[in-house]
């Protein structure tokens, strides 16, 4: 089921293969001319509104103008909580991620991975590679920092409830000061809303707290996931490391570059884990990887999609397996 909003998206409500209502974004292209779409799949605690910015300039400002589609994974924004919490975890979130696109008939789209939706994207490009085309990992790789975990670990469900939308936006001050120092009142105003649902004109926490139970550095450094980076050699590659990450390290960018050979890499300055994609300078080297993509592709015609390619399935039925391991990842 779609909706139309006046905010530059259409707004996508389906059920995943085991029931749970999940929500998503469509952002028209201007003007269609069947340039690749882009998928954009958000961090641990995070979802759509963190793309809404670069949806926006790609699907509106950019030449080739394309569609671009954004995903709340269970338990994130506007998705439906999931009853049993060992269900946040990258296989079945990775299987939200596939009804998506099955579902809107998406094949060798161009992702957009933050942090945790980085992760699923490398999973993505190993189980079902016909869905993944150029990808963009933000802030992200196979190896991930116990340091940056550490620090994820001590704020996901133990952030506060903010009482106005001003008290909202002191928060997010007090969580970025250090790694964005550059932030204006008017970023902090709109990573809030970001950050944060809305109910009643009032924030409202943007994820279901039970996402603390899969997120533990006790369990030790995750594994790496070099194995699956390895599937992401069949397409074109760019990192983003934010220049004060503590979760992607540069040594680990570079191993990634000496591994993957259509690689490319750009540090976002002055910003932490994981950069906004919020600046000019970020939103224009995406631009360009994509539309740079789209010339040497291997001759797919990507049309722009119409309201009934939508509105032919509004539930994907069949079973899944649940997944029990316990996932720590961001």
């Amino acid at each position: 089921m779609t909706t139309e909003t006046a905010t530059g998206y259409d707004e996508i409500y389906f059920h995943g293969r085991d029931g749970l209502r999940l929500y998503g974004r469509h952002y028209r292209a201007a003007i269609p001319a069947g340039a690749r779409p882009i998928v954009c799949l958000a961090g641990l605690t995070r979802n759509s509104r963190d793309f809404h910015t670069i949806a926006l300039a790609l699907s509106q400002n950019s030449s080739p103008a394309r569609d671009v589609f954004t995903l709340d994974t269970r338990g994130r924004g506007l998705s439906e909580h999931d009853r049993d919490w060992k269900n946040y975890a990258v296989p079945i979130e990775m299987q939200d991620a596939i009804d998506y696109m099955t579902m809107l008939g998406l094949r060798e789209a161009g992702i957009i991975g933050t942090s945790r939706g980085g992760l699923i994207t490398m999973v993505l490009a190993a189980v079902q590679p016909s869905l993944v085309g150029p990808v963009v990992l933000n802030d992200i790789g196979p190896l991930i920092e116990m340091d940056g975990l550490a620090r994820i670990a001590g704020y996901v469900g133990r952030i506060p409830v903010p009482k106005n939308w001003p008290d909202a936006a002191r928060i997010v001050r007090d969580l970025t000061q250090r790694d964005f120092p550059n932030l204006t009142d008017e970023d902090t105003d709109a990573v809030a809303r970001q950050l944060f649902n809305e109910k009643n004109g009032k924030p409202t926490s943007g994820y279901d707290s039970k996402l603390t139970k899969c997120l533990s550095v006790l369990d030790g450094p995750i594994p790496a996931l070099w194995p699956q980076f390895e599937a992401l050699k069949r397409v074109p590659l760019l990192v983003l490391r934010g220049g004060n990450s503590d979760l992607l390290s540069e040594a680990t960018v570079e191993e990634m570059r000496r591994r993957h050979p259509q690689m490319s890499s750009v540090t976002v300055p002055g910003e932490g884990h994981a950069p906004l994609l919020r600046d000019a300078p970020t939103i224009g080297a995406i631009a360009s990887f994509f539309a740079n993509t789209d010339e040497v592709h291997d001759g797919v015609h990507h049309g722009a999609m119409t309201r009934s390619d939508f509105n032919y399935v509004s539930r994907l039925v069949s079973t899944s397996p649940r997944s029990t391991r316990r996932e720590n990842s961001v």
